[in-house]
């Protein structure tokens, strides 16, 4: 193999397949990235493949001169840290050398990488194959796609509330369920929920289809949330019994740009429409930045002892007072008023952060806040698509 490679293209190319290969692992393959040199008449290619044997990346660039077609394994974070250093050159070549070495030339700069045999990396499905139903080894359940900006504010709008490292492995991803045209994602970490919905793009979606969820894991929608680059393009989604595609670019577009695949979370996720509360008789609208700015103000004197935000809304007046008191640091007080107000008066004390990340996520000028009790969730509404449930903290 012999290439002459765009290197801002590459860098971008080993940054994101960085973020695949495994941390740590006995299978120093799983450290690699494997690259693969292409040629077809005029057109050339270039591909990167990784994996940590539970989500995989393929991605494609033809900023490219193949010179020689062939393919290399090598370690991830030797080609990254070379790449990034040979800031001073437009372009770089990467050859193959003798077994299964790799040599990187610069202008004033030569690097030999000692590889792996590139058959060691083990397969990552195609995209096509398993649409088509064609991968015997795994077949699609369901195929659609939906506009990757869309795609990405879903995302966006669940990911932040999955559990971290907790050991009811279900809610340390975020489940998908598609039924009919409707496509809804949810995440939840025992203490707080958030449910985002909508219609999929482009008209897709047959009313009477079987509906199909799958818990997808928080890395590979971190994954995917980086590739995303056009808001307007499509993203196709298979999902087979135990895996989940996702492949960005299109035959339109010169093909498939990127091609990302994950193993499906195992078990069950709770029943969270039973957790989303139907009898909340204080509603409340604020200004999105307006709230977001009490909230943060009065988290300043907090400690992880006293983590919580008391919120004293008054109906007559329609104002809210947030206040915040921690022993050795002081005490935080702030009013602001609110744009409407249904319902009496209420005390009721959040962890600032639950709050302040749901309304990061928030595009819409105003949120809606809505009530029971200061023992009760509370529920924080953006349109029709996005519902958030935080659990009360305790304040003495």
């Amino acid at each position: 193999m012999k290439v002459i490679v765009d290197r801002a293209a590459l860098l971008d190319a080993i940054n994101l397949i960085s973020g695949v290969v495994a941390a740590r692992t006995p299978r120093p393959q799983l450290q690699c990235v494997k690259i693969t040199a292409k040629k077809s008449g005029k057109s050339a290619e270039m591909t990167f493949a990784a994996t940590d044997a539970e989500v995989s990346l393929r991605l494609v660039t033809t900023q490219v001169d193949v010179q020689e077609p062939g393919e290399i394994l090598i370690p991830a974070d030797k080609i990254r840290g070379i790449v990034a250093a040979e800031e001073g050159d437009a372009t770089l070549t990467i050859e193959s050398g003798d077994g299964d070495a790799c040599h990187i030339r610069g202008t004033d700069a030569h690097f030999k990488i000692l590889g792996y045999p590139p058959a060691e990396l083990p397969p990552i499905p195609d995209f096509d194959k398993v649409a088509a139903g064609k991968d015997p080894s795994m077949k699609a359940k369901a195929v659609f796609s939906h506009t990757a900006g869309d795609l990405g504010q879903m995302i966006a709008r669940t990911l932040f509330a999955t559990a971290r490292e907790n050991s009811r492995y279900a809610i340390n991803g975020v489940l998908m369920k598609r039924e009919g045209k409707r496509l809804e994602m949810v995440a939840t970490d025992g203490r707080r929920l958030a449910l985002c919905r909508q219609n999929i793009g482009g008209g897709q979606g047959d009313k009477d289809a079987p509906a199909i969820s799958c818990i997808i894991p928080s890395k590979a929608l971190s994954m995917l949330q980086k590739l995303i680059e056009s808001p307007d393009a499509p993203v196709q989604i298979a999902i087979t019994d135990n895996q989940i595609l996702f492949a960005l670019g299109s035959d339109e577009e010169g093909g498939k740009k990127a091609v990302l695949t994950s193993n499906l979370v195992e078990g069950a996720f709770p029943p969270y429409e039973e957790v989303i509360p139907k009898d909340q008789d204080k509603r409340v609208t604020f200004d999105r930045d307006v709230l977001s700015s009490a909230v943060r103000r009065a988290a300043l004197l907090t400690n992880e002892e006293s983590r919580g935000v008391r919120m004293k809304f008054n109906a007559d007046e329609k104002q809210v007072e947030f206040s915040s008191r921690a022993p050795e640091m002081g005490e935080a007080e702030i009013n602001i008023e609110v744009s409407s107000y249904e319902g009496q008066d209420i005390e009721i004390g959040f962890n600032p952060s639950f709050i302040t990340d749901a309304l990061k996520v928030i595009a819409e000028p105003e949120v809606i806040m809505e009530l029971k009790a200061g023992n009760k969730p509370g529920l924080i509404k953006s349109g029709t698509d996005f519902v958030y449930v935080v659990m009360p903290v305790n304040l003495q």
